[in-house]
């Protein structure tokens, strides 16, 4: 992994000498590659416990294929299809439908809880038991499913979007199913499926964020009463669900300073407490303190604190028995890493989506200047970038959906998911606060942006926050899984003396680059050569005809472009290998190579959703307007990492072999942007498709309801005055009907909310009368002061 450093140091030249009179025998061949190994030793990073189980756990999938520099759209159109079963999909059209219809936003924010009623109908139907296996009492759902359900629920409220999603994704259900004993399976799973307990986990302490090696939470192996256990004292906050949780899963760090353990090992160990007795804690856990609440910015999830000082835990609370001690860690990555790709995208899609049809309506509805607001290119430009964001989440979510239908588990897509996910999502919330204005900011039954405008920042900070993701896990993580060869080579050093496993590791990463070269150069001249008006291949360079098409194929178009960039990236990761364990404590430089990564997930997930909905009238403008300004961001962050790469002289041969010409792609016009925010503001497919999912109550005075009713009726209107004032006529007696039942609703839809109080406080009382005088000034004394 450090050809690149080799070539520019000392080492290079005795291992060149050594080749020189290289011959068959196997102590030349030792005499050669020693040089290069020992170097590599040197700077090749570190790997921890906890690294390396993050590393060993889940799978590669389609991150694999970025690596390598050569994804193929045909091969993930024809291998992931992201499906519903018949089951999951009355689940949504009827469990979830009545769900959202219980839920009162404004007064479960007033409340700071779920109405009794809606925790009984989300437990009794176990929308917390989404995912456990139906043998087990849960309905068995998939991904896609567990999508859908979290984000249709979180375009009505999320406080209980959140409530939903995390026994799905953070709880100890997933672990219980994967690691527990037959015992605790038995007991635990059917009593989570049924919302009879309510679980959470706990992770998260002062010192240990994202950084598990420092949690300070401990347990000492012991035997009391003849019964073998632990002491265990630990703090955790920032718990969703502790408050008012009845098991908890809990992360410490546990020794054995005895060696009590007859199985097992010390190390990082997850334990499920009970907060009433049963047959895995009969004597119950009387020093566990749950309860307490965070305030989260106002949303009115449950979140807290769990602690403990020095309380007994039976060995028989530790997932998997004594047996699973010490693979606490491995155990979290394999399962937990999951559901972060899932539950979280799923908020950002649906504040994108809810965007779309809220205010994407609203803009169709508001005047000004006797216009509608939609009409403003202003506006304009903050829709396209909704609309933009929008598509590309929904075509993020749905292809991970699909790749882990196919029973894949990939951390790194994972991280790229929830980092984009949810930072688009909260761009889309900015916009579009922007946009409605007074509507936006002022709270009530009428605002329908609010709680997701709260709720963004939270999705950004929790499970990795994204600055971190980006810096130091998605790329970091994803080189040293993903790459062919980088790991089979750590591997190898590691090992202390397997120089020929190194031999072939360091041989391979070289022919890797080499041939990424190859290809960003000939994918360069290919996309040169055709200008986006062209149709027809070049006869001179017909075996480039698939990578030159003409945007009037617009996927065509974007995907020789996708796989030049694929190209690029995979070279430019080869060559940032010679900064070896220097890359890892490089953050700006991981953060761009971490972008370029993430924005070819973007773009071939984009492709992909393209092909399964191409019939969808518009979504090709759609696609132009996304993969615009995947190429632009891309493109940045190459030539970031080209002006900051700390070797002299590789960052301008880098740029030389992918952007000779510097940079090449554009934002996307103010044409397109006007087209594609006129077609999600008016009653078209494209506005439908991207709507798809969010709900509409059937309450005529619901805010959401009266815009999607509005947006057509105001639509049609707007067309009948145009043509009026075209044709010189009065409107029509039928006409006249249409234009005032539609500027009835305009008015009743602008309006905001006020209250005669506030907190039930008075605002206005005697204490607010002076007590102090001033006496008026003369008239003749103000006069001549004002000239």
């Amino acid at each position: 992994s450090t050809f690149l450093r080799v070539m520019r140091s000392s080492v290079v030249k005795a291992a060149g000498r050594a080749l020189v009179q290289r011959t068959p025998k196997h102590k030349h061949a030792r005499t050669f590659i020693a040089p290069v190994y020992n170097f590599a030793k040197r700077i090749m990073p570190k790997i921890s416990d906890t690294e390396r189980a993050a590393l060993e756990s889940g799978t590669i999938a389609f991150d694999k294929d970025l690596f390598s520099g050569d994804p193929s759209l045909k091969e993930i159109c024809q291998k992931y299809k992201p499906v519903l079963t018949a089951e999951e999909q009355s689940f949504l059209n009827n469990e979830v439908e009545v769900l959202c219809e219980m839920l009162d936003g404004h007064q479960i924010d007033k409340d700071q809880n779920l109405s009794p009623k809606v925790w009984q109908y989300i437990r009794e139907n176990k929308f917390m038991g989404m995912v456990i296996p139906k043998h087990f009492g849960g309905k068995g759902f998939g991904a896609h499913a567990h999508a859908k359900v979290v984000e249709k629920i979180a375009g009505r409220s999320l406080a209980c979007a959140v409530t939903v999603m995390v026994p799905n994704s953070l709880g100890p259900g997933e672990l219980l199913h994967h690691y527990g004993t037959p015992e605790q399976k038995a007991y635990y799973l059917p009593r989570l499926a049924h919302g009879i307990d309510i679980p959470c986990f706990g992770l998260t302490g002062p010192t240990n964020g994202s950084d598990a090696a420092s949690m300070r939470d401990e347990g000492v192996v012991c035997m009391e009463n003849g019964v073998l256990g632990m002491r265990v004292t630990f703090n955790k906050r920032y718990i969703t669900l502790a408050p008012v949780a009845t098991v908890v899963g809990l992360a410490f760090r546990l020794s054995d300073p005895n060696k009590l353990l007859t199985k097992g090992k010390e190390g990082i160990t997850v334990a499920l407490l009970p907060t009433e007795k049963n047959q895995f804690a009969p004597n119950g856990l009387p020093g566990l303190k749950i309860g307490n609440r965070h305030d989260p910015l106002g949303a009115a999830f449950m979140n807290g604190t769990v602690q403990s000082e020095s309380m007994f835990v039976p060995m028989s609370c530790v997932i998997g028995g004594e047996e699973r001690t010490g693979f606490g860690w491995n155990m979290l990555m394999e399962c937990l890493g999951e559901g972060r790709g899932i539950s979280l995208p799923a908020l950002g899609l649906a504040s994108s989506r809810l965007a779309v049809l809220g205010v994407g309506g609203y803009a169709r509805v508001r005047k000004q200047f006797k216009v509608p607001i939609a009409a403003m290119e202003g506006i304009q430009e903050k829709l396209a970038i909704i609309g933009a964001n929008t598509f590309t989440i929904a075509a993020a979510q749905s292809f991970f959906d699909a790749i882990l239908a196919d029973k894949q588990k990939p951390p790194v897509l994972s991280a790229i998911m929830k980092l984009h996910c949810t930072e688009r999502g909260r761009q889309s919330v900015n916009e579009s606060m922007d946009i409605i204005g007074g509507a936006g900011i002022s709270k009530g039954p009428s605002n329908f942006l609010a709680g997701l405008y709260v709720g963004m920042p939270i999705a950004i900070t929790v499970e990795g926050a994204n600055v971190l993701t980006r810096s130091l896990i998605s790329f970091g993580q994803g080189l040293n899984r993903s790459h062919p060869h980088l790991l089979n080579m750590i591997e190898a050093i590691r090992k202390g003396n397997d120089l020929k496993g190194f031999n072939a590791e360091v041989s391979n990463i070289l022919r890797h680059a080499m041939v990424n070269l190859g290809r960003s150069l000939t994918r360069f001249a290919g996309v040169q050569l055709k200008s986006k008006s062209d149709v027809s291949a070049p006869s001179i360079l017909p075996h480039l005809a698939w990578q030159l098409k003409s945007k009037s194929d617009v996927s065509a178009y974007y995907e020789a472009h996708m796989s030049r960039l694929a190209a690029n990236f995979a070279f430019c990761a080869d060559v940032g290998l010679s900064l070896g364990g220097g890359l890892k404590t490089a953050e700006f430089l991981s953060a761009r190579y971490s972008d370029v990564l993430s924005n070819l997930y973007l773009g071939y997930a984009c492709l992909w959703y393209h092909a399964q909905n191409k019939n969808v009238k518009g979504i090709d403008q759609m696609l132009d307007l996304a993969m615009s300004r995947i190429l632009v961001d891309a493109q940045e962050a190459l030539m970031g990492i080209f002006q900051n790469f700390p070797v002299p002289l590789l960052g301008p041969l880098m740029q030389l072999a992918t952007f000779p010409r510097g940079r090449e792609y554009n934002p996307a016009s103010d044409k397109l942007r006007a087209k594609v925010a006129d077609v999600i503001t008016s009653p078209t497919e494209l506005r439908a498709f991207l709507t798809e999912n969010v709900f509409v109550s059937k309450k005529a005075d619901d805010r959401v309801a009266m815009i999607a009713r509005a947006v057509s009726e105001c639509y049609e209107a707007d067309r009948i005055m145009l043509a009026c004032r075209k044709e010189r006529r009065q409107p029509t007696k039928a006409e006249q009907g249409k234009i005032d039942a539609a500027e009835a609703l305009r008015e009743q839809i602008i309006q905001v909310d006020s209250f005669p109080t506030l907190a039930n406080k008075v605002h206005k009382d005697k204490w607010m009368e002076p007590t102090w005088k001033v006496q008026p000034i003369d008239p003749k004394v103000a006069a001549a002061a004002h000239h």
